[in-house]
């Protein structure tokens, strides 16, 4: 074997092992919770997450009957972070979400309490 051959040879065998791990990720079913976090945006993972966390029976149901709207074609949209957080609302479930109004002043990102705090040593 010469050796345009072998570097053919490993060149095919690095081809055929890409095939193959592209056919077994695609035979892989897909869960509820892949379905619905294919569709989730705008901090909607993580809202999904702490859901999860606080609820996770309740939230093992929702997720699934949300992928079944998915899969149906009954849920086509993407679904932000704020209207999954008011369809766990609706449903009785409160979900705290960290949240952190920030302002960009001056090349830099300043906290709403500080801000207020300047704000009022100034006034």
């Amino acid at each position: 074997m010469t050796e345009e051959d072998k570097e053919l040879e490993i060149i095919k065998a690095k081809k055929l092992a890409e095939l193959a791990k592209k056919a077994q990720t695609k035979t892989k079913p897909k869960t509820p919770r892949d379905i619905l976090l294919e569709k989730l945006v705008d901090r909607g993972d993580e809202v999904l997450y702490r859901a999860e966390k606080l609820y996770p029976k309740e939230m093992q149901i929702i997720v699934e009957k949300l992928a079944e709207l998915i899969s149906n074609g009954e849920l086509d949209q993407n679904i932000t972070g704020g209207e999954l957080l008011q369809i766990l609302k609706v449903l009785g479930l409160r979900v705290p979400i960290e949240t952190k109004i920030a302002f960009y002043e001056d090349g830099k990102l300043i906290s709403f309490q500080d801000k207020l705090k300047k704000f009022m040593d100034e006034g």
